[in-house]
């Protein structure tokens, strides 16, 4: 009899641990957005493969898991040029580029690279932190043609050289380098959003992927979107979402709330694929004082095609009109504080230099961090960020500026009064 109980006990404890095991299996799964990739390098004896294998088998093993692999593109299509090519350096007996270029990329993806050298994330990116000076003849042809280049906003530039390479090559350059002029003519490092080696759609499409750069006080995308309906969607039922549909057939029954990508980028329910992260955009958000995109209409009506996947066209009218109000608001605001600062400007009580006085980062702080991130509020429902860390920093910000102009008009003498003839 005791031995039956313990037959029983072990069955029961086995059947636990087995059931266990699936639903930890499951949640995995769900966590990574199902199971792993099959293998597509198991068992090559391509020389990079078996030698990197050993040297960094990370890269290896993500590499053979992605959809390239499974396509047949090998390392030597990516990283293989000839010995003439700019950039090139000697590896193993090959002559190879290390970090592969949007030249490189474009054989495969040549719609995808045209429509990033027209977006914001190109040269313009670059530029915001580098200038125009920086660059060739070439790129600046490129820059000046991109529809939606200017404006370029010239202060960033100050605080890239006041702060100096030793600390700028690891907080401007990391986001900004997304736009870099490369050696062979293209622009851009395709790895900042498609990290490598496994180029995944689906890391693609989350947002901790522009999380890496959309983020903080000056563009506080990441932190809105969490906030945001859609962001608790994302954050609630994410895992159980179907990261792995294929662009042309991507629908709300995959995705049923957008990410950054689905607004921005992705084909879904009738929206084309797009490169171009300003291509569905009303407003130059960014700006000091915001003005509609040179194409704000089509814009707009390609960024409501995926909202009316979601919503009813009373909706999104109404939200549209009220948005544009609010947008129009914060720039009142900034243009209120300009005209606060002007006298000090036209009786030359500021200095030449940029940020050397405290007024200069205070209005600097006004639109660059609190008016940029009311406006993103606004248009990304994010009410936080419209109020506490938008329009009541402006409205604080405001008391400051108007306190500072007074002590410094104070502080200067009075103009003597003519003296009267005699």
């Amino acid at each position: 009899m005791r031995s039956w109980r313990v037959l029983v006990l072990s069955a029961v404890v086995t059947l636990v641990v087995i059931g266990l095991a699936v639903i930890v299996g499951v949640m995995g799964q769900r966590a990574s957005g199902g199971p792993r990739e099959s293998d597509y390098l198991a068992g090559s004896t391509d020389s990079c493969v078996t030698c990197h294998r050993r040297a960094s088998p990370g890269i290896v093993d993500q590499y053979g898991r992605s959809a390239m692999a499974a396509a047949k593109v090998t390392c030597q299509d990516c990283h293989a040029v000839p010995a003439d090519y700019p950039g090139a350096e000697q590896h193993e007996g090959a002559t190879i580029l290390a970090s592969p270029t949007p030249a490189r990329c474009q054989r495969c993806h040549e719609r995808e690279v045209a429509q990033f050298n027209q977006s914001r994330h190109s040269v313009p990116a670059f530029v915001a932190y580098a200038g125009t000076a920086a660059l060739t003849p070439p790129f600046r042809k490129l820059y000046d043609a991109i529809p939606e280049g200017q404006p370029t906003d010239k202060v960033r530039n100050a605080l890239f050289a006041i702060e100096g390479k030793d600390i700028t090559d690891f907080a401007c350059v990391k986001c900004h380098e997304v736009g870099e002029p490369r050696l062979d003519g293209s622009v851009g490092k395709c790895q900042k959003c498609h990290l490598r080696h496994e180029f995944s759609i689906s890391q693609a499409r989350k947002p901790e992927t522009c999380n890496n750069c959309h983020i903080g006080p000056d563009h506080p995308h990441w932190e809105i979107y969490h906030e945001s309906p859609h962001g608790v969607m994302y954050e609630t039922q994410g895992s159980q979402w179907n990261w792995k549909a294929r662009p042309d057939t991507l629908t709300p029954v995959d995705m049923p709330a957008p990410t950054c990508a689905t607004c921005h980028m992705s084909g879904f329910a009738g929206a084309s694929t797009t490169h171009d992260v300003g291509d569905r955009l009303t407003w130059f958000l960014f700006s000091e004082v915001s003005e509609r995109r040179p194409a704000w209409e089509s814009n707009r009506a390609r960024m409501q095609t995926v909202c009316f996947s979601c919503h009813n066209s009373k909706f999104i009218t109404s939200y549209y009109a009220a948005a544009d109000t609010a947008t129009e608001q914060v720039n009142k605001w900034v243009r209120d504080s300009q005209a606060l600062v002007a006298p000090l400007r036209d009786k030359g009580l500021l200095t030449k230099e940029p940020f050397d006085e405290p007024i200069e980062f205070e209005q600097f702080e006004l639109w660059h961090h609190w008016g940029r991130t009311a406006k993103f509020g606004v248009w990304m429902q994010g009410p936080d960020y419209v109020q506490w860390h938008g329009a009541y920093e402006i409205t604080k910000s405001m008391v400051e500026l108007k306190d500072m102009v007074h002590q410094k008009l104070a502080a200067q003498p009075s103009e003597e009064k003519p003296k009267e003839a005699p």
